[in-house]
């Protein structure tokens, strides 16, 4: 990912590849909903739908889930005087899909696909907006990609080019990069 920050709904959500996948910063979306972001991410985990879909896309993309641990945290979400950390349910299940970084630029980043099933449960019209940008964002990296291959490609069809027209018999002496390099 280019960009490693995007603006939604007028708040600016940092972005993070991390290995080779893209991770959306949770603590920034939950600052626009509350002052309290980490309050809001114990309700989000601790809401049995949500652990519900984190054990669903853990056992998808992660071969080294714990998922017996989950049967803790779901008994967890019932119980009311209880508290689900994020950090706790990553080093219990060995979860992939969420990241929590300690420290002033630290935060909970969660995986592109867990961070639009957070944006569900605390707005499905930020949902949106976020997948809108989201896809804005992928769509200038592609056709920043593909341009570099075109670009790429038309610079090795120079010089395939350039090769060829150096093999003509009869040519001028001093073009021919291939006399030139026979000199050298």
């Amino acid at each position: 990912m280019t960009s490693n920050r995007i603006e939604v709904q007028g708040i600016t959500i940092r972005l993070e590849a991390i290995d080779e996948k893209d991770y959306v910063s949770l603590t920034d979306i939950a600052k626009k909903f509350n002052e309290k972001p980490s309050n809001l991410l114990i309700s989000w985990l601790k809401n049995g739908s949500t652990l519900l879909f984190l054990e669903a896309w853990e056992k998808a993309f992660n071969p080294n889930f714990k998922l017996h641990q989950m049967v803790e945290f779901k008994a967890l979400s019932i119980d009311n005087r209880s508290k689900i950390s994020i950090q706790s349910f990553i080093k219990s299940t060995n979860a992939i899909g969420l990241i929590s970084k300690p420290g002033r630029y630290g935060g909970t980043y969660a995986h592109k696909d867990i961070a639009l099933n957070f944006c569900y449960w605390i707005s499905p019209e930020f949902q949106v907006a976020l997948m809108i940008k989201f896809q804005e964002l992928m769509e200038k990296e592609f056709r920043s990609k593909k341009l570099k291959w075109h670009v790429s490609k038309i610079t090795d069809n120079v010089e395939e080019i350039r090769n060829l027209l150096d093999t003509i018999p009869g040519q001028d002496p001093e073009r021919n990069r291939l006399n030139l390099l026979k000199k050298k």
